[in-house]
């Protein structure tokens, strides 16, 4: 981080490696306190190995995940972590979540996350960017694995770079799968491993897969984000080579991820966007 490290951090924590990476390197970097909110049924129970302290709520209650925070009277927070995307459909809201949404026109990942982060700064606390205390998991542009990509799949990377970003603007998602220049698969709601998938059970093996930020991105979430768990589908679906944003996507535990890429031959590489 550039800014001055603060002495306390909370952690609103999702699902996966994210958060413990998260908690893991703001120590690191001197932070002195660190907090977690976790939700019950998605965030990894390990958390609480990494944080001085965890207050546990169900998915859905924005009122008593504004409490916690009120309650950990720590200023600032980062959000880390993904929510299983159909859990949002059979979550149990609580009356703030729902008259949240209720005024909301238009709900997408954009217009919820920036009303939840009206909503968080109204009690006190800042939302810092979901990539703070993470520069070091965020690839700069070039070569990430051992095998770099063809001429045919540069050009896929291409493609995919240009028509992600459209669909990204659009609020539908980051995340493409193209072959030989045929778009495969865009993500929608269902998250990047669904979409994958989809596109191996389309295409076979052999698709490229790109995942980019959305145009004027707010950095504080929603951040595109690859790890090991991604790598599994990537195998299931017979992906060929990876493409990811450089400087605006974060590489979950790089070694094991790149490590698991090269046994499969995949090229992977950090972009900027094509001129």
């Amino acid at each position: 981080m550039t800014q001055t490290i603060p002495e306390a951090i909370t952690i609103i924590a999702g699902k996966g490696a994210y958060p413990r990476l998260l908690a893991e390197s703001a120590r690191a970097q001197g932070v002195k306190r660190i907090a977690a909110i976790a939700f019950r049924r998605e965030t990894d129970a390990v958390i609480a190995k990494w944080v001085d302290e965890v207050h546990w709520i169900y998915l859905g209650q924005l009122g008593n995940m504004l409490d916690a925070l009120r309650a950990t009277s720590i200023p600032n927070a980062v959000m880390a972590g993904q929510i299983t995307p159909t859990h949002l459909f059979r979550v149990r809201m609580d009356m703030p979540l729902i008259n949240l949404l209720r005024r909301l026109p238009e709900r997408n990942a954009h217009t919820i996350f920036a009303a939840v982060g009206d909503a968080i700064r109204g009690v006190g606390v800042e939302l810092l960017p979901a990539s703070s205390f993470m520069e070091k998991h965020m690839p700069s542009a070039g070569l990430l694995s051992r095998r770099a990509p063809t001429a045919s799949e540069a050009s896929d990377m291409r493609i995919g770079f240009e028509v992600a970003k459209t669909v990204s603007r659009l609020d539908i998602g980051q995340t493409v799968v193209v072959k030989d220049g045929t778009i495969l698969a865009v993500e929608a709601f269902e998250g990047t491993d669904a979409a994958i998938l989809r596109a191996g059970k389309l295409g076979g093996a052999g698709g490229v897969l790109v995942k980019v930020a959305k145009p004027g991105h707010d950095m504080r979430f929603d951040i595109p984000v690859i790890g090991l768990h991604t790598v599994k589908s990537i195998r299931k679906a017979g992906i060929h080579a990876i493409a990811v944003e450089a400087g605006r996507a974060i590489l979950l535990e790089r070694e094991r991820v790149v490590e698991r890429l090269d046994q499969l031959n995949v090229a992977f590489c950090a972009m900027e966007q094509p001129l």
